[in-house]
């Protein structure tokens, strides 16, 4: 009988440990990476737990005793962690494809043999589920991306991409909160407040949700 593989657990500081899921990057890992986070909520011992995307953060209030017994703890929940689905809401997300930011969508073009109607097409039409929040304040990692629009993120990133484009990176798609530096491939714009600090709940996502693009404009 083939062996599981098991979780990769390692050290970050003194406080912090990363749990990495194994196998494919897909909807199941996440799920039992949520059903993870909702477990360890409940010891005492924890300061914070970071879900990512296929891996999670768990960071204790103290520097505990002995490491390898905290490796323990968090593989033997991790082994017994069930698969939930969470039932969050549906945000629609209107989009301005191609213009004077799509400063990727020829590229994808040339790597994926589409034409650029069909690459925004094919955005347009996919249904995406948020896996996590990270990278800047309120961003979500979407999955759910056509296979035939995945595009690597770029070798040299923009360095002032547009807080709001619309982006591709590797087999994930998302929406830039902040203008800056960025290694995804922008192929579009949304004017949308992604994040508000001063708001009751500052980020418009969270893990679970389904966002949806729609397409306002379509300029190629």
């Amino acid at each position: 009988m083939a062996q599981r593989r098991q979780a990769q657990i390692s050290t970050i500081g003194a406080r912090a440990f990363l749990l990495q899921a194994p196998g494919d990057f897909d909807l199941p890992a996440q799920r039992r990476i949520w059903a993870l986070a909702h477990a360890l909520r409940q010891w005492d011992d924890l300061g914070e737990v970071v879900p990512g995307m296929t891996n999670l953060l768990a960071i204790f209030k103290t520097t505990p005793e002995d490491p390898d017994v905290v490796t323990t703890r968090l593989r033997d929940a991790w082994e017994r962690a069930e698969s939930i689905d969470i039932k969050g809401k549906t945000i629609e997300i209107s989009v301005h494809y191609g213009g004077e930011h799509a400063i990727d969508l020829a590229a994808l073009c040339d790597r994926s043999g589409l034409t650029d109607r069909e690459a925004v097409r094919l955005h347009h039409e996919g249904t995406y589920t948020v896996f996590a929040l990270g990278s800047a304040p309120g961003f979500g990692y979407l999955h759910g991306l056509d296979p035939r629009i995945h595009m690597p993120r770029k070798t040299v990133p923009s360095l002032k991409m547009v807080k709001g484009c619309v982006t591709i990176g590797g087999m994930q798609t998302g929406v830039a909160v902040l203008t800056g530096p960025n290694g995804w491939n922008s192929i579009g714009f949304a004017d949308l407040q992604m994040f508000d600090p001063t708001a009751a709940v500052p980020a418009i996502m969270a893990p679970g949700d389904t966002v949806r693009f729609l397409p306002e404009r379509i300029e190629l």
